[in-house]
C-alpha cells in the first residue's frame, strides 16, 4: 500500500533526513531472555511519510503461545508458521540502513535482539526511535502514553490492539503526527544506539547482596573473636572461590561488603603489599588486616550478635478508612498555564521558576507544544529558541506578574485559539508533598534536564532504599549506572536516553524494612547544575498517566541533588519534591546514604 506525501511533511523531511522502519511485535510474555516473538510486522516510511511497503508473518515460538487473551494467537494459528532462524535473514533486509521505530521500543528491539542472537544472526540496525519517548519529550496532554491514548489525541482509527499488523497501521500515523509536532518546536529527535548486546536484556542481572541480619558490631580487635554483625571485605585473589568465601562468611553472620570505610571491622588479604581501593582504604581508617586462612579460622568461632528486630507490616486500616492528612499541593493563579523562562542568569532564573510553581503554574524545561507563554529575561532574544517562539506566537509574559503583555516581536499571525491547556495532574513547589492513590503501585518517573543548557554534562540519576535512619540496608540497596535494578525489583533505572532518565518503582515489591526510595541526581567533577539548568520531573502511572509535576533548580556551586522521595507515612505511600542539593559528587552522596564506596 502506498500513501502520497503530504505537503506539511515537506518540512518534517528537510529537519529529519531519514528513513524508518516501522516495528510492532506480539510475544509469548515480558522477558526477552526467556520468552519468544510469536508475530512481527515492518512497515516501511520515508522521511517524506510515504507508506512505502508492509510486511508481516507469524513465527512459531515452539512453545506455549502465552496470554492469547492479549494477542489472540493460538498454538492453531501459528502450527504451520515459520520459526524465527528461517525469517531472521528477510528481516534483516527490512531493517537495513533505516531507523527502527515502535511503540516502547527498547521492549521491542530486546526482543528482536535475543531472537537474533539465538538465530545467530545479527540485526543490521544502528539505532531506534521510541514513540513513547517522543511523546514525552513533547509533553502531549494525553491521558496516558499507551499507542492507543496518542492514537485518539490524533484522531487516528484503532481496528484492533495488540494486532501487529494494525498496531502498524496506527504508529505509522502516529509518527507522522509526533514527527510534525516535534518539528514545530525544532526538536531533535530522542535517537537511541542499538546494540547487539541488548539481547542480554535491560540489564546484565547482578546477584544481590544479601542483607546483614544482625546489628552492627563494630571494629574488630585482633586476638580476639568475630561477632556477627561485624562488617567485612575481601580484595585481591584468594585460594577459594570469592563466592564461596562470601557465602560462607555471610552464612556465619557477617556483612560483606564492597568496600572499605571507618565502620569496616576487618579486611581479608592475601598479600599485604596489595595496592587496591580497599587496602587503601583499610591503611587510611585503620582497619586490621588478616590472611585468607586467618579468616577462615575466626569463621569458626564467631560470636553471637544481636539480631535486626523484624519489620512490623503496614497497619491494616479500620473500614471504612479514615480520611488522610492531606498533603501540600499548589493550586494557584498560575493553574494551567506553562511558562517557559529564558535568558537571565542562573539565579534569577531558578527564582522565576520557583515563583511560578509556587502559583500553581508549570515550570517548562524545553520548548514543547504544551507551553504557553514565555517570560524573557535579559538575553533572552539571543536565545536559539527564540526566532521559532517568534513563529508559533507564542505570548511573551510580564516577569513581574506573569501576564501576557504582547505576542513574540516578530509577526507571525495569531495565536492559536486551541493551545492546550496544561492538564497535568499536581505541580509541587520545591519541597511539596502528596499522598499517592493507594490503588496505583507502579510509579515511572521522568528525571528531565534543558536539552539547549550551556554545556553537555552527563547526569547520573540514582536511586537509594533506605531504612527509618535512611541509611540503606546493604550496597545492593544503592540503584545507579553499574546496578540500574534492585534484587525486590522495587526499582529500575531507564538511563539510555537522551537528556533524560526513567525511574520505575513499584511500591508492592518494596521490602518491608524500606521507609523511602530516594531519587537523586549527580554531575561529573569540574561541573556544577548550573551548566545543566532545572531538572523536570514528571511521576506517572504504569500506563504513562501524568500524576505530578515538579520543576527543580539547584544553586551555582552543587554537584549533587536529591530530587524526591517515595515514603510510607501512616500505612501509605507519599511522593515529596525535595530539590536539596550539595557541594559533592556521587560518591559523596552515596557515602552519606551508607553505601561503602570503594576508593
Amino acid at each position: 500500500m502506498v500513501v502520497e506525501a503530504r505537503p506539511w511533511l515537506e518540512n518534517v523531511a528537510g529537519r529529519y533526513p531519514y528513513e524508518y522502519a516501522l516495528v510492532d511485535v506480539e510475544t509469548t510474555g515480558l522477558n526477552p531472555a526467556e520468552d519468544r516473538i510469536i508475530q512481527v510486522a515492518v512497515a516501511h516510511v520515508s522521511s517524506h511519510g510515504v507508506l512505502q511497503r508492509t510486511w508481516s508473518t507469524l513465527i512459531d515460538p515452539e512453545r506455549d503461545p502465552g496470554p492469547v487473551e492479549i494477542h489472540g494467537l493460538t498454538r492453531e494459528h501459528l502450527a504451520k508458521a515459520p520459526r524465527y532462524p528461517a525469517v531472521v535473514a528477510e528481516l534483516g533486509n527490512l531493517l537495513s540502513n533505516r531507523v527502527l521505530v515502535a511503540h516502547n521500543a527498547r521492549f521491542d528491539w530486546q526482543f528482536l535482539a535475543a531472537e537474533s542472537r539465538r538465530a545467530v544472526h545479527e540485526l543490521p540496525v544502528t539505532s531506534r526511535l521510541c514513540t513513547i519517548d517522543l511523546t514525552r519529550q513533547l509533553d502531549l496532554p494525553v491521558p496516558s502514553l499507551t499507542l492507543g491514548s496518542v492514537a485518539s489525541y490524533y484522531g487516528i482509527p484503532r481496528a484492533r490492539a495488540h494486532d501487529a499488523v494494525d498496531d502498524m497501521r496506527v504508529m505509522s500515523e502516529v509518527l507522522l503526527k509526533l514527527l510534525a509536532a516535534a518539528d514545530e518546536v525544532e526538536l531533535a529527535l530522542p535517537l537511541v544506539g542499538c546494540d547487539p548486546a541488548d539481547a542480554r536484556g535491560a540489564y546484565p542481572v547482578r546477584q544481590p547482596r544479601r542483607a546483614c541480619r544482625w546489628v552492627y558490631a563494630g571494629r574488630w580487635s585482633p586476638g580476639g573473636r568475630l561477632v556477627q554483625g561485624m562488617k567485612v571485605a575481601i580484595t585481591g585473589e584468594t585460594a577459594a572461590l570469592r563466592e564461596v568465601l562470601t557465602t560462607r562468611a555471610t552464612d556465619a553472620g557477617l556483612d560483606v561488603m564492597n568496600g572499605v570505610s571507618g565502620r569496616t571491622s576487618l579486611l581479608v588479604a592475601n598479600d599485604p603489599e596489595l595496592d587496591t581501593g580497599k587496602s587503601r582504604g583499610a591503611a587510611r581508617h585503620g582497619v586490621p588486616v588478616v590472611d585468607e586462612l586467618t579468616f577462615i579460622g575466626l569463621l569458626a568461632d564467631i560470636a553471637p550478635g544481636e539480631p535486626v528486630a523484624e519489620p512490623e507490616p503496614p497497619a491494616q486500616r479500620a473500614d471504612p478508612a479514615p480520611a488522610p492528612r492531606r498533603a501540600v499541593k499548589v493550586t494557584g493563579p498560575l493553574s494551567g498555564r506553562c511558562l517557559l523562562v529564558l535568558g537571565g542568569l542562573h539565579a534569577e532564573a531558578a527564582e522565576l521558576r520557583s515563583r511560578i510553581g509556587a502559583l500553581g503554574g508549570i515550570a517548562a524545561i524545553n520548548l514543547t507544544p504544551r507551553v504557553t507563554g514565555v517570560v524573557p529575561l535579559a538575553g533572552a532574544e539571543k536565545e536559539r529558541r527564540w526566532a521559532r517562539i517568534a513563529a508559533l506566537g507564542v505570548p511573551i509574559c510580564d516577569p513581574e506578574t506573569f501576564e501576557p503583555v504582547s505576542a513574540a516581536p516578530v509577526p507571525s499571525g495569531a495565536v492559536p485559539e486551541d493551545r492546550e491547556p496544561a492538564r497535568a495532574g499536581v505541580v509541587l513547589p520545591r519541597g511539596g508533598v502528596v499522598d499517592l492513590p493507594d490503588e496505583v503501585r507502579h510509579w515511572s518517573v521522568s528525571v528531565a534536564w534543558p536539552r539547549t543548557g550551556p554545556a553537555a554534562v552527563d547526569v547520573d540519576v540514582v536511586a537509594f532504599l533506605t531504612d527509618a535512619d535512611d541509611e540503606v540496608r546493604a550496597d545492593s540497596d544503592f540503584v545507579f549506572y553499574n546496578a540500574p535494578a534492585a534484587a525486590s525489583g522495587a526499582v529500575e533505572l531507564t538511563l539510555d536516553l537522551v537528556d533524560e532518565a526513567l525511574v520505575d518503582v513499584r511500591l508492592d515489591r518494596v521490602p518491608l524494612d524500606v521507609e523511602r526510595v530516594t531519587l537523586a541526581a549527580a554531575i561529573p567533577a569540574g561541573h556544577t547544575f548550573s551548566t545543566v539548568g532545572p531538572i523536570q520531573l514528571v511521576a506517572r502511572t504504569g500506563a504513562g498517566a501524568p500524576h505530578i509535576r515538579a520543576t527543580l533548580d539547584a544553586a551555582t556551586t552543587e554537584q549533587s541533588l536529591i530530587l524526591a522521595t517515595f515514603y510510607r507515612r501512616a500505612g501509605r505511600w507519599r511522593f515529596r519534591a525535595v530539590g536539596q542539593g550539595y557541594e559533592y559528587g556521587l560518591a559523596e552522596l552515596a557515602t552519606s546514604f551508607g553505601v561503602e564506596v570503594d576508593d
